[in-house]
């Protein structure tokens, strides 16, 4: 058993960081940090979200994506209909040009990431990170509970 929590644990911490790595390796070129990956990257794909969409989608807390839109507003690459963190955002053209270069850089770690990864092999995996997910979703809820009993 603690064989699989170090696996499950220690695989999941390297891989988070090598993302992270390859983010920022790859914003560099903008002059961006590896945080505005997913806001450029689904705004690109959706069009127009909330900040709220965002934090969802994302998984990101609002603090973290509040500053990254704060600072790819600044820098030209996306307008708010409002200030609100309801009000639609979108990305400017220079945006949509970033986010497109971004999209493709995404396919291409994506299809070298999986490699040898059969379609079967791929879809079990997402299913069980899902499941996974879920259950720690649930422990976490049990764990508050818990505390909110004592």
């Amino acid at each position: 058993m603690t064989e699989r929590f170090e696996m499950f644990t220690v695989l999941i911490a390297r891989i988070n960081r090598l993302i992270y790595r390859l983010k920022a390796e790859e914003m560099a070129e903008y002059g961006l940090r590896s945080s505005h990956v997913s806001c450029l990257y689904y705004l690109y794909r959706e069009e127009t979200l909330t900040a709220a969409q965002l934090c969802d989608i994302c998984g990101e807390d609002k603090a973290n994506i509040s500053r990254a839109l704060q600072d790819l507003q600044s820098r030209g690459y996306l307008v708010r209909s409002g200030q609100g963190y309801r009000n639609a955002i979108s990305l400017t053209p220079s945006g949509r040009e970033v986010g497109q270069s971004i999209a493709q850089k995404i396919a291409r770690f994506i299809e070298r990431a999986s490699a040898g990864l059969e379609e079967e092999e791929r879809a079990a995996m997402y299913r069980s990170l899902t499941l996974v997910e879920n259950n720690l979703k649930a422990l976490c809820g049990k764990s508050a509970a818990q505390k909110g009993d004592a």
